[in-house]
């Protein structure tokens, strides 16, 4: 553990690998003497998210990040912001409010509802209240509770809650209405897997003939039920088959806009050899980050499926002969998906 101190401004009194032992880190504590000044918790919490949990400063991939928040009546800055950057960083928040503001103190309150705002999830797990600092040593216990279950720290990232994934799908003649239909099923099935709002996974689609059109954008829809309607109201194109062009435009008007923390995923679903080249535009996809998985159905062309997918190719492409058998990769994907995930070093 360590502590940042905050008032007009903050400074770290030690990070988390300064002191190796709880003899060590009370002395420490201890020592350490008041700031003053306002309660810049907004500025504070914005440089614990850039700064504090370092590799450098002794963050270790696999343990969740947990921020406790002490604050005095209220902050004398705006905390959503800097609260929403931190929980996307997969920084679980815990406010410990003191007291509150007194009636003459009201007006000068910036963000009346700030611990809604900036916890991890507004449930009241991550939220306590305490009336006087005299009570404070009560929730030393109920916090330490809380902390310490790590299945309840939901905005520790996870495969499920730190990704744009974005579907580019097929919607060639060689389809047919009702094998889109299908394919529809299939993309809703998949995202509704993962936990979808505007600070966790967020999804966008693409639908290609000849043409491409933008069907949703990542920042269009927060909330699961919105994405899977969104889903069901695609309608069908039906035209050629430019794979290509879609994978530069799915580049261009969907993982562009990507946030800087997610994971970029692109789920291409064809079911036909491409009228144009599929090689550079998905090595330029594969260049800027972008993981993609590629489904080939019936007429799909298997040397353009490896090359649309990452490496190594059977982990992220698959291949049925009919549209009726998609289904059966639904949790194959998610698995390959996640397994990935908790491969890679965290934050």
């Amino acid at each position: 553990m360590g502590i940042v101190q905050y008032g007009d401004d903050h400074s770290t009194e030690f990070n988390l690998k300064t002191y190796a032992n709880s003899k060590d880190l009370r002395n420490a504590i201890e020592k350490i003497t008041q700031k003053g000044g306002l309660s810049n918790v907004g500025k504070a919490l914005s440089f614990v998210n850039k700064n504090f949990f370092l590799d450098a400063n002794g963050n270790r991939g696999g343990a969740p990040n947990v921020v406790v928040v002490m604050v005095d009546g209220w902050p004398t800055d705006r905390v959503e912001e800097a609260s929403r950057l931190a929980r996307e960083s997969g920084i679980n928040i815990f406010f410990v409010t003191i007291e509150a503001a007194a009636e003459s103190e009201k007006q000068n309150v910036i963000e009346p509802n700030f611990v809604d705002k900036a916890v991890c999830r507004t449930n009241g797990f991550y939220s306590i209240n305490v009336p006087s600092w005299f009570s404070l040593h009560k929730v030393v216990q109920p916090l330490v509770k809380r902390v310490c279950d790590t299945d309840q720290l939901v905005c520790s990232k996870t495969c499920l809650n730190s990704a744009d994934i974005g579907f580019v799908i097929d919607g060639s003649s060689s389809v047919g209405t009702s094998n889109f239909r299908t394919v529809l099923q299939f993309v809703a099935n998949i995202s509704k897997e993962f936990e979808i709002s505007d600070t966790d996974t967020r999804i966008g689609a693409v639908q290609y003939t000849y043409e491409q059109r933008l069907e949703f954008n990542f920042d269009k829809y927060s909330t699961k039920q919105d994405v899977l309607s969104a889903i069901k109201r695609i309608s069908y194109w039906s035209g050629g088959t430019s794979t290509g062009a879609a994978i530069s435009y799915a580049s261009e008007q969907l993982f562009s806009k990507s946030k800087p923390n997610k994971r970029k995923i692109m789920i291409l679903i064809t079911d036909g050899r491409s009228y144009d080249d599929v090689r550079v535009p998905a090595m330029a996809a594969h260049q800027n980050g972008v993981i993609a998985y590629s489904i080939g159905v019936a007429w799909a062309a298997q040397d353009e499926l490896e090359a649309i997918a990452t490496d190594p190719d059977k982990e992220h492409s698959f291949f049925v002969d009919e549209f009726d058998h998609l289904y059966r990769f639904v949790n194959q994907l998610i698995q390959n998906i996640c397994t990935e995930f908790n491969s890679q070093p965290r934050n």
